[in-house]
């Protein structure tokens, strides 16, 4: 009897190794089984410059982010009072801080503060995808943000975010959104209709420009429109942008009260990072 426990033990042991061998070539781990996990070409952040992308995020990972916009005009003195100051690297800056998780297929979820005390919570949803064989790529975002914290100044935006790969070589955007209570003098309109336009442009197989406006519709909507272009390159699960823009905004809540002017660019740079 304990020669035929032994033998069956034996039986036992070489069949589960027979069978996690066979699975193990027959089906792909789970990371190389997810089309989220692959880089894809013509999106390789979940950004433009401020703007978000229609990038899915893999379920259970996660992506860091840090955004930097100098403060020093760059026409500010002659050229030489320019590299004096290392075009501008060497003035104060807004500084943002991201991090965002794959919660569900399709769904992703994080947080954004800037170092004025601003911080954003947002949420989007993906309903079409190109990589799933649909002509275009479509998510609904939602944000809810505030000043101090978010103890004060509260605001929301909602809307949608639309593109579509050209040629193997670029994509572009539509962004339709709506923010709330962007009036922070407490009269005349108290939300903001903005139209979030932008472009990334592959022009070698990791280097790319982008550009990218926000122009305001209807609303509250003082100064200029905020503007930003950019080259960045990838490198693996990391990407580094180097960016100028005529404004420091990074949230929704803060593209829909505008940049500062057409006349004054200010240098800054996002460095991205995905865990996966």
């Amino acid at each position: 009897m304990a020669m035929m426990t032994r033998m069956t033990g034996v039986c036992v042991c070489l069949l589960f190794m027979h069978g996690y061998a066979w699975a193990q070539t027959v089906a792909p781990p789970a990371e190389r089984s997810d089309p989220d996990i692959p880089v894809d070409a013509l999106q390789p952040d979940f950004n433009l410059a401020a703007l978000p992308t229609t990038l899915r995020m893999p379920v259970g990972k996660w992506a860091f982010r840090v955004t930097h916009r100098f403060t020093r005009r760059l026409g500010q003195g002659d050229f030489g009072d320019l590299v004096s100051d290392a075009f501008g690297f060497d003035s104060s800056a807004q500084i943002g801080l991201e991090l965002r998780y794959g919660l569900l297929r399709g769904t992703q979820i994080g947080v954004h503060r800037t170092s004025d005390r601003t911080t954003q919570l947002f949420a989007h949803h993906n309903f079409l995808n190109e990589r799933d064989g649909r002509p275009l790529g479509l998510d609904v975002i939602g944000t809810f943000e505030g000043d101090n914290n978010l103890r004060d100044e509260h605001r929301g935006a909602f809307g949608l975010v639309a593109s579509k790969n050209l040629a193997r070589r670029a994509a572009v955007y539509v962004e339709p959104l709506w923010v709330t209570n962007t009036n922070p003098f407490g009269n005349g309109d108290d939300y903001t209709v903005l139209l979030g336009l932008g472009a990334r442009v592959r022009v070698r197989p990791a280097t790319y420009l982008v550009a990218e406006v926000s122009p305001r519709l209807t609303g509250y909507d003082p100064d200029v429109n905020q503007m930003s272009f950019g080259l960045e390159g990838r490198a693996g699960g990391h990407l580094f942008q180097l960016n100028v823009s005529n404004g420091f905004g990074t949230t929704l809540g803060q593209l829909a009260r505008g940049g500062l002017s057409y006349d004054d660019w200010y240098i800054g740079f996002n460095i991205a990072r995905k865990f996966f």
